[in-house]
Formats: structure tokens, C-alpha cells, sequence
């Protein structure tokens, strides 16, 4: 049996008509920049989110570069982030002209680990009339970047209790995590701007890119709205920014699937409960850690096995869906060899990047394609 590791049309088929309709509104009133559905878009999803405003944007991509901007980024200063990521996290940086400086992550959660954040800090780092500011190069840290990944948030109480002692704001790179809790809190309302992508594969994706930010600071979110309008209202400009708007459309479509997310995070939810519980006398399979402080939406289902790349070749011989995420962690990537740093300097980064495996988890998944998965996993660790 063929199994996808995603498949976006059976999350489509019983809202199609209304996914139509959204495209047949915008037809008739060319409304395509702007407009009503991008207004209550934002308002719904500051809504869902538990923030005062939601501001959307192109991409989850230019979500991290308009809050970098807007938080007062400037040239070559550090942002503390993760080396176990999508590229985005760490180019974004380096795009809105800063430097990451990259803290490993917890061997369970795959998120950052607080412990070494602070340690870093400790070390490396003074607070002076400038700010935070790096002692060996004089640089000032900008911010710090967690991501939550895989659908689960960071231990968000311990990284901000180090940011507020060092007075530092905290990016949400949130764009696997729309509707993830810690504690009774979601994703976007933990730091100072929560960051969101709408690419398609997401749990919350549109029919093309997308991006959202969130926060509760009305000055923030000026600024946010400026800079995505190449900063400025109307023809006057404060401030050189970017054209970077979700368009109206895509506000259409997604007003209608967040009507839908908790159902979907249900599904996948009651998936992942199921693997976890078939994968439980497998030795060679580690299950994902949620902390229970953690409510995951399970934006992929990752788990760490032995043996990987032939497990991979294995599942893909039996056109089963399945992928790594992430190969090889930021630190070691080409293009931030500038960086310094090498292989060795994030031992838990580079050790997950060579264990973990994501497997088809989304809500439309059969009972019989997931006991396919689950056999097929068996079989190679039998054999």
C-alpha cells in the first residue's frame, strides 16, 4: 500500500466548495490586497493565538525578518537561536543583517536547551549602558530566537526568566506551532513576537505562502504594519521597509481552515498516540518527548531510530512517506562557515540530525495506512 506523508487534498475535500467560494468573492470585488478577509484574518487569528494583535505577511520567513527589524535589530549584532532547524530561522537572522549565535537543544524535545542559554550567557556575555553585549567582541545581543519545533513549544518559563534577566526580547519562531500550548498559553503570546508560516504542508497552511506575527504590544505592531509597507503610511516614510503582505485571498482561505485547526490537531493528535503505543516494545525507536507542560499539534511526528538512513531507504522502497528533518544542523552548513564554528560543537544537534525520521501523521490518515507504517517499521528492525 502507498502511503503519503502528507496529502493536503483529503484535508481540502469537505471544504472545497468553500475554498471556491473564497476565490469566487475575490474574482467578482478584485479585492486581492487588503480588505476584509485580511482584517478579520488578523483579528481571528489574535484571537485563537491570545495576543492583542496578529499582523500578517509573505512568508513565515519574512515574519522572522519584519520582528528582527522591529525589535531594533541592527547590523552584525547576535541573535541566540538553534542549530536544529529549517534554514529560515538562522538566514532570517543573517538576512535582517545579524549574527546567530547558535545554543544546542535537549536530546528529548529537540527544543533549546534553557540550561545552556543561560550558561552562555553567563559566560560569554555583561549588561551594559548599551544592553546585553557579547564581552570577547563588543557586539550587543539583540535577542534570542527559540523555535518550537515540531509542533512543541520551548520551556518557555525558563527562557524567559533568562531574558528577563539579561533584558533581552524573545522571537517565537512559531512556524511549525500555530495552536501549540504551554500551559494554557499558545504559541505567538510567550515572548515579545510570535512568528508564523503558512506554507502549504503546514497544519495550517494556504493554498501558496504565508505569514503571520503576533504580539501584544501595540508599538510593536505599528511598527510591524510600517515595515511590511516599505515603512511608511500612504507615500510618507519613516523608515525603509518591505513590500510584505499575505494577500486576500490567501486571508480568505485561511479563515476558513482555522475554523478547522483544533479538529485537525485532534486527528493528528490521536495518530501520534497510536505509534507511540504500537512503537512501545521497539527498542531501536525513540517516540517523541512532549513535555507535560506541552500540548503538541504535531506538526510532523519524529522520532529518533537506529539505523536511519536504512530504515529510510527501507520505508521509501515500500513507497511509504517519510523524511529527515533536519540532515545536517546550522552550524555545519556551508554557507555560515564564516560562523567558526565546527562538527563537535553541538554534540545533541548532531546526533538527532542523524537519528530522526518523520512519518506520516496528518488527520486524514487511514487506520490501515497507519498500520501499514507501523508493520513496515516493525519488519525492518525484525529483519
Amino acid at each position: 500500500m502507498q502511503v503519503p506523508l502528507l496529502d493536503i487534498n483529503r484535508q481540502h475535500a469537505d471544504i472545497k466548495d468553500e475554498l471556491t467560494q473564497v476565490f469566487a468573492d475575490a474574482l467578482s470585488t478584485s479585492r486581492f490586497i487588503k480588505g476584509p478577509d485580511m482584517e478579520a484574518l488578523e483579528r481571528e487569528f489574535s484571537e485563537y493565538s491570545g495576543t492583542a494583535d496578529a499582523i500578517g505577511c509573505a512568508s513565515g520567513t519574512d515574519a522572522l525578518i519584519l520582528a528582527l527589524q522591529a525589535i531594533g535589530l541592527k547590523r552584525d549584532e547576535l541573535v541566540i537561536t538553534v542549530p536544529f532547524t529549517f534554514f529560515a530561522t538562522a538566514g532570517a537572522i543573517v538576512r535582517a543583517g545579524g549574527t546567530p549565535v547558535f545554543i544546542d537543544i535537549l536530546p528529548d524535545t529537540f527544543n533549546m536547551d534553557p540550561d545552556l542559554l543561560e550558561e552562555w550567557l553567563n559566560a560569554n556575555c555583561a549588561v551594559t549602558n548599551r544592553g546585553t553585549v557579547h564581552r570577547k567582541t563588543g557586539k550587543r545581543v539583540a535577542a534570542i530566537m527559540p523555535v518550537h519545533i515540531f509542533g512543541q513549544i520551548c520551556n518557555m518559563d525558563s527562557i524567559n526568566a533568562t531574558a528577563s534577566n539579561w533584558d533581552l526580547p524573545v522571537i517565537e519562531d512559531a512556524a511549525q506551532a500555530a495552536g501549540a500550548k504551554w500551559r494554557d498559553s499558545r504559541a505567538g503570546s510567550l515572548g515579545s513576537i510570535g512568528c508564523f508560516s503558512f506554507f502549504p504542508s503546514k497544519n495550517l497552511g494556504a493554498l501558496g505562502d504565508g505569514g503571520m506575527l503576533t504580539t501584544d504590544s501595540p508599538d510593536l505592531a505599528e511598527r510591524l504594519r510600517s515595515i511590511r509597507e516599505h515603512g511608511g503610511k500612504g507615500y510618507l516614510h519613516a523608515e525603509v521597509g518591505t513590500n510584505s503582505r499575505l494577500d486576500a485571498i490567501q486571508a480568505g482561505f485561511l479563515r476558513v481552515k482555522l475554523r478547522k485547526l483544533e479538529e485537525w490537531h485532534a486527528g493528528r493528535r490521536a495518530n501520534a498516540d497510536r505509534y507511540n503505543k504500537a512503537f512501545d516494545d521497539v527498542d531501536q525507536v525513540k517516540t517523541p518527548v512532549i513535555d507535560p507542560r506541552a500540548l503538541s499539534i504535531y506538526n510532523q511526528y519524529t522520532i529518533q531510530a537506529e539505523n536511519r538512513d536504512e530504515l529510510l531507504s527501507f520505508l521509501r522502497s515500500k513507497q511509504i512517506g517519510c523524511a529527515v528533518y533536519y540532515p545536517l544542523p546550522l552550524h555545519l552548513q556551508e554557507c555560515f562557515a564564516d560562523l567558526g564554528y565546527s562538527k563537535g560543537d553541538f554534540v545533541i544537534s548532531e546526533n538527532c540530525s542523524e537519528k530522526v525520521i518523520s512519518l506520516p501523521v496528518f488527520g486524514e490518515l487511514t487506520r490501515e495506512e497507519q498500520d501499514e507504517v507501523i508493520a513496515a517499521v516493525k519488519e525492518f528492525y525484525q529483519r
